[in-house]
């Protein structure tokens, strides 16, 4: 094994892109703002780093190293890494300009004290208006606010947009109150078409303060959720009637609740999951968890030639997992209660009903074309979910990632 690697360039200093450090325990993550690219380096390696980007050669790193720890180092290694992450500059390549992030200001206003005060004066109003008025509870049934099932569909889904639009712009501005940029895609979760937000750049900041950019779009949903009871107030008719203006605010509203609900589905990655992660310091609990799943229910059938080596977790996870296993069967179980008591009913009643026109008599041109529109919208995400489940793993085979140097 090389100590100091080819001659020439041991004896020559690394151009650097400008880098951020973050020590959390035995850990240092280094990272590239403007690239959103970052590595986890124990604190000797995160030494060794600063030496080479403060100007030291390869081989003057090595030997401080070996005299500063006692051991060789296989510099070549470690410079291989850094190029892979993109800390090292390639010959004729400027250094990274890392200006202010845009929407800054926008951020900061946005979780202001001020803004937190409107926050919460708007949730205490709907929370008043509710307990007034009971039926201002946003439920399933105010999802049929039209006998046209397609006019439902387009509303919903048309509703919809901005509201994800506005949890996930939250997500992005509170970070990018603390400089941190962000991007965002469309995924899914098992089989949920969901919109992404990544904040890769918060692994650079102390974990306090990286609550806040996680929560926020939880934040978001029920700030809107208040807004829409307290409109759907507002648009009562003479004497208190509903409107069908107010029951279209009840039905966007609960599909806003069941997203904040979504959050408490632990079985997949979503917020709350990250908090939690973010909180304990874990590194993939997710998938520490459901292997200790896997491996109590082989020893449950006796079947212990299969089991998961243990000893190869990390051990942050593996404590956290003995408890958090259980919470992703919590949220299984959650998940389907919600969609069996809330939107089952719904859904199959609208579906039977589509579907009925078809073989009664008396259906008019405008109810068919209507269940038709229907139908194809009730089962278009399906397909587009498995279409972009599929893209992510052909795109996962074909990238290779490596975030964390050891």
């Amino acid at each position: 094994m090389p100590e100091h690697g080819i001659r020439s360039e041991a004896d020559t200093p690394l151009p650097f892109h400008p880098l951020v450090y973050l020590e959390d325990g035995e850990e240092v993550t280094i990272g590239r703002p403007d690239t959103n690219s970052y590595g986890i380096f124990p604190v000797d390696g995160a030494h060794l780093v600063r030496r080479l980007e403060a100007g030291a050669t390869p081989s003057q790193a090595a030997d401080w190293y070996s005299a500063e720890y006692g051991e060789q180092v296989d510099i070549d290694d470690i410079i291989g890494a850094l190029r892979e992450l993109g800390f090292v500059r390639e010959k004729g390549e400027e250094p990274a300009q890392t200006g202010p992030v845009r929407w800054q200001r926008l951020g900061r206003a946005l979780f202001s004290a001020p803004a937190w005060i409107c926050y919460g004066l708007i949730t205490a109003w709907a929370l008043w208006c509710m307990i007034r008025s009971p039926d201002l509870v946003p439920a399933a049934e105010d999802m049929l606010f039209s006998e046209y099932y397609a006019v439902i569909s387009l509303v919903m889904f048309v509703a919809a947009v901005p509201l994800i639009a506005i949890h996930e712009a939250f997500h992005a501005l509170a970070a990018r109150r603390l400089g941190i940029g962000s991007k965002t895609r469309l995924s899914h979760r098992f089989h949920f078409l969901v919109v992404e937000t990544a904040l890769d750049g918060l692994v650079a900041v102390e974990r306090r303060k990286r609550y806040l950019p996680i929560v926020a779009g939880m934040v978001a949903d029920i700030v809107l959720v208040s807004l829409l009871i307290t409109v759907a107030d507002a648009a009562r008719g003479p004497g208190g009637a509903e409107t069908t203006a107010g029951r279209v605010c009840l039905a966007v509203a609960f599909a806003a609740v069941l997203r904040v609900l979504w959050q408490f589905f632990l079985y997949l990655r979503t917020d709350v999951y990250v908090l939690i992660t973010t909180m304990l310091g874990c590194v993939d609990l997710h998938t520490t968890s459901v292997r200790l799943l896997r491996n109590r229910f082989l020893r449950l059938c006796g079947r212990t030639e299969g089991l998961a080596d243990e000893s190869l977790w990390h051990p942050v996870d593996h404590r956290a997992a003995r408890w958090y296993s259980w919470l992703i069967v919590a949220g299984y179980t959650f998940s389907l209660s919600t969609f069996l008591l809330a939107l089952a009913p719904v859904f199959v009643k609208m579906v039977s009903g589509a579907v009925s026109r078809f073989g009664g008599e008396g259906s008019s041109w405008v109810e068919l074309l209507d269940s038709s529109a229907f139908l194809v919208m009730a089962f278009w995400q399906t397909a587009l979910t498995i279409w972009i489940a599929a893209r992510e793993r052909l795109r996962a085979r074909t990238s290779r990632t490596h975030h964390v140097i050891t």
